[in-house]
């Protein structure tokens, strides 16, 4: 099951790839921006485990896009010593393309894996 789910997110990352190219992500970005677009304003500790990325390299990529006006970064109204995060306006319009096209594969590889499954349980049944 490891091997099918790793496929289904490398079929996914291969679909969204000339989408990325055409804004000038990377697969990391695009996943603290899909994760910002599910949830905003969240603190970089919490968007770390959302975006599946270590805290030493989110920093990273969340300057990255801080720079290009995608994401927004502001201290914690309630403690000024955590800092949130949440998509810019133009950060939110990158991400409700990307996350349209992310749908439209997802239903795909939903359909391919399902034949798979179907085929493979199928050759599996004894005649």
């Amino acid at each position: 099951m490891l091997l099918v789910l790793k496929r289904i997110e490398r079929q996914l990352e291969l679909g969204l790839q000339p989408l990325l190219d055409e804004f000038g992500l990377t697969i990391e970005q695009w996943r603290v921006m899909a994760a910002l677009h599910e949830e905003p304003g969240q603190p970089m500790s919490v968007l770390a485990e959302s975006a599946v990325l270590p805290a030493a390299s989110l920093t990273r990529h969340v300057d990255k896009l801080v720079e290009r006006g995608l994401v927004l970064r502001r201290i914690h109204p309630d403690d000024r010593r955590r800092i949130v995060t949440a998509l810019s306006p133009v950060g939110g319009t990158v991400a409700d393309r990307l996350a349209s096209a992310q749908r439209e594969l997802e239903a795909d590889v939903a359909k391919y894996f399902q034949m798979e499954i179907h085929e493979r349980s199928s050759s599996a049944t004894p005649r």
